[in-house]
């Protein structure tokens, strides 16, 4: 044989999660060494039409598919038994991803020669619950794409940036802690995943932007081969900071539920990210990217393949045989599925009670707010009532400044009024001042021509003499004396 027919089973291809990139990393591996996967879902969507793109067939019908493939590859009960009945005498192996969901119990049944676990969780699962013999039963640890996760630069001493990483990170589940943990450590936080509405189509180009990553199994394995510190936790719980001492454990548990037993608390999670080690988790990456890459763990199944199609022709035609196990896979089926539906509606009820004490708790928190709210209202209209008095006041002490400004305005103008009449009287009085000088110069000029008159002359001289001047000066005051005495004398 060169190249096989591999049909993959899976239960949705509809959404990016675990088994569905499983599912689209190995049919492009498949495809890349000269093999034809074949996928089946009968749930399309995202994740089918990547598969697509890749120009690997994918349907929702086995109808669809024309010939026989070599082997099966199923994931989940159902889907993987549709397809061993659909193809008789087609060998399978049937590969157990998860611990609690009933899908991934496995089908017994005589064509499924090999039973596959991503992790020792997972076997125990398969051989402790399930009955599955031990020697059919191979433990292949998850795998990454090291082309598509390339590494990241170093990362620096003290981490900076986090990222939650998970589908179900949400205000309802985990996230709050988170949040409370890294704002304690000083650390930014973004959330990628389908819970918090913000789906990443290439998380290959986003990991690398951050320092540290809270997920689990396959996505905190894509964190690791980037480069990125690692604190595993999920909804279910949380675990450790991935170290390098602690690394072959917590693979060989698929970085899932085994390892999140701790409960999500701030406190849990602000130690493990005191353990940051940039330079540690550079070695953790390391390792990842040696030991975890997608080539070698496609290799062994196809080793696998070839194992349980040797098998299958050795052992020669067991349709006869086929009936009541299928029968029996229907049975389980059918219980898991009605456990499911208990657990489903438990749930619900869980939900629906959770959310009204959450309404109650709002409501009473509304109660009190609106109490308050009626308080800060009664300090607010006391405060605008004595704001009123002091603007009514204000407005009075306006007015009457108003009232003073028009009085001193009239009083101003009265006073202007005034400086005019006082200036034109000014004007006046100057000009007669300036008459009255004129007049002055008049007279003086005068006197300086009676005083070069002979007269004056004469009578000067005569003054000035010593007897006589004297004698006419005595004459002289008789004479206005004389003349008062009449004046006072004569009738009015």
């Amino acid at each position: 044989m060169s190249g096989l027919r591999v049909l993959i089973t899976n239960t949705g291809l509809d959404v990016r999660a675990g088994s569905e990139l499983y599912v689209r990393d190995l049919a492009a591996a498949l495809l890349a060494r000269g093999h034809t996967p074949i996928v089946y879902s009968p749930v399309l969507g995202t994740v089918a039409r990547e598969i697509r793109q890749a120009t690997i067939p994918v349907v929702d019908d086995l109808a669809a598919v024309g010939t026989t493939p070599d082997v099966i590859h199923g994931h989940h009960h159902l889907e993987t038994l549709m397809a061993l009945l659909w193809f008789p005498g087609v060998p399978a192996i049937s590969v157990c991803h998860g611990w609690l969901p009933w899908p991934e119990a496995p089908p017994r049944f005589p064509r499924v020669r090999r039973h596959v676990a991503v992790d020792q969780t997972c076997r125990d699962r398969l051989v402790f619950e399930h009955g599955i013999p031990e020697e059919r039963v191979r433990v292949l640890l998850n795998f990454v794409d090291l082309e598509r996760f390339a590494p990241r630069g170093p990362l620096p001493a003290r981490p900076r940036r986090a990222l939650v990483f998970s589908n179900a990170a949400s205000d309802q589940t985990h996230l709050s802690a988170v949040r409370a943990a890294c704002a304690a450590a000083g650390l930014t936080l973004d959330v990628a995943g389908r819970a918090s509405g913000n789906v990443v189509d290439a998380p290959e180009t986003l990991l690398g932007s951050y320092d540290v990553v809270f997920a689990k199994a396959r996505a905190a394995l894509e964190a690791m081969a980037v480069g990125t510190a690692v604190v595993l936790c999920d909804e279910v719980g949380a675990g450790p900071l991935v170290t390098s001492a602690e690394l072959d454990r917590l693979r060989g548990l698929n970085f899932g539920i085994r390892a999140l037993q701790a409960p999500v608390t701030a406190e849990h999670l602000e130690t493990e990210l005191a353990r940051y080690d940039a330079r540690d988790a550079t070695r953790v990456s390391g390792r990842i990217r040696r030991e975890a890459g997608r080539d070698a763990a496609v290799d062994e199944l196809v080793t696998l393949y070839r194992e349980v199609i040797a098998e299958q022709r050795a052992q020669g035609d067991e349709s006869q045989a086929e009936a009541r196990p299928a029968a029996e896979s229907l049975r389980v089926v059918g219980g898991l599925f009605r456990a499911a539906q208990g657990d489903a509606y438990e749930r619900y009820v869980r939900l629906v009670q959770a959310e009204s004490a959450r309404l109650g708790e709002m409501i009473a928190g509304g109660q009190a707010e609106i109490g308050r709210l009626g308080e800060v209202a009664a300090r607010t209209q006391g405060e605008l009532a004595r704001r009123d008095e002091a603007l009514a006041a204000a407005r009075r002490e306006h007015d009457r400044l108003v009232a003073e400004c028009a009085a001193a305005r009239a009083a101003s103008g009265r006073a202007a009024e005034a400086r005019a009449a006082t200036a034109a009287e000014l004007g006046l009085v100057r000009g007669e001042l300036a008459e009255a000088w004129r007049e002055l110069a008049d007279v003086r000029m005068q006197l300086g021509v009676l005083e070069r008159s002979t007269t004056v002359r004469l009578r000067n001289a005569v003054l000035a003499a010593p007897g006589l001047g004297r004698l006419v000066r005595f004459l002289l005051r008789l004479t206005k004396r004389g003349t008062a005495r009449l004046r006072a004398a004569a009738p009015t």
